[in-house]
């Protein structure tokens, strides 16, 4: 540990993520050869990716971790013979002391506001590209430019805004083009992920789901889509497929639901289509289920462009918040 305190969330969210991580390798906490990577070090902090990478590119400079052949970092330094050890923070004494932990409650504001943020920059895409203008977010949602950036942060890594030509931050637009790239990726991932998940999924929920769908009880093709994931292609024993399935989903969904928000007709054939689908799962003829989610989805994708078409026709929102300004 370095005599260097907490000072509420003033100093920069690495140097705290460096400090909790540093204390827990050199206490003995974290064993060597354990695996670190972002994305669940970032669950635990609860803050986004990027103040991670800082904090781990800090630790390996300092030689308490180092890179190897795999996905991450190693604890402690490269020795001949290290074995990397696959296992989860909360399977260790993992410690954030309590002048940390307040300072990480002070910079994770952000993940109180974010989902409410995210559903509203998603869906302002389908009628164009907007800039996000940080100021009016800040205001917007009642929080420091600090709070602001760390949402906008974790929006790029999601791949929901990015930085134009000028360094401001742009949101959209959703195109023709852009939803038959992602239908496309879908097309490719998620059969993948079915398969690889057949030894993993919950098959009780799956059951259940099915008994819902016969008994008229779900009428929503999101939250069928919804199950499908949380059920079954979120078991897939590959963590990089399963983020990258559900940022490619992001927009898609949040298209569906801005133009359910709009009026559009739920689609029936879908629900009958996911009714098939759940089926098939249930009774563990995976083969069959991945070709029909692959059938599945290319209807899908003709559905979808379809229904954006119709956003042509339909006035902008009235309820695109004022941080967003048309490009």
């Amino acid at each position: 540990m370095t005599g260097k305190q907490p000072n509420s969330g003033q100093e920069p969210l690495y140097d705290t993520i460096s400090r909790i991580l540093r204390h827990n390798i050199t206490s003995g906490r974290l064993p060597d050869g354990l695996v670190l990577i972002e994305g669940p070090i970032a669950k635990v902090m609860q803050t986004s990716r990027a103040p991670v990478q800082a904090s781990l590119r800090m630790l390996n400079a300092e030689g308490l971790i180092h890179r190897f052949r795999g996905r991450g970092y190693l604890v402690g330094p490269a020795l001949p013979g290290l074995r990397p050890i696959r296992k989860s923070l909360d399977e260790f004494d993992f410690e954030i002391p309590s002048s940390s932990r307040s300072a990480l409650a002070v910079r994770g504001t952000w993940q109180r506001v974010y989902d409410k943020v995210e559903a509203e920059i998603a869906a302002c895409q389908i009628f164009g590209e907007f800039r996000v203008i940080e100021t009016e977010l800040a205001n917007h949602l009642g929080v420091s430019r600090t709070v602001a950036r760390d949402v906008l942060s974790r929006l790029n890594e999601r791949g929901l805004i990015r930085k134009g030509a000028t360094s401001h931050w742009l949101a959209g637009p959703l195109t023709a083009r852009t939803l038959r790239e992602k239908f496309e990726l879908r097309s490719i991932m998620e059969p993948a992920a079915l398969r690889l998940a057949a030894d993993w999924m919950d098959h009780a929920q799956i059951a259940r789901v099915c008994d819902q769908i016969e008994s008229g009880m779900t009428k929503d093709a999101a939250e069928l889509e919804d199950a499908l994931m949380k059920y079954c292609l979120s078991r897939a024993p590959n963590s990089a497929l399963v983020e990258i399935i559900t940022n490619n989903r992001l927009l898609l969904s949040a298209m569906d639901k801005a133009l359910s928000d709009l009026g559009l007709p739920v689609d029936t054939v879908a629900l009958d289509q996911y009714g098939t689908l759940f089926r098939l799962i249930k009774s563990h003829q995976i083969h069959a289920a991945t070709e029909y989610l692959r059938e599945h989805l290319r209807i899908l994708s003709y559905k979808s462009l379809a229904r954006l078409k119709i956003v042509a026709l339909i006035p902008e929102s009235d309820s695109i918040p004022k941080y967003l300004s048309r490009v």
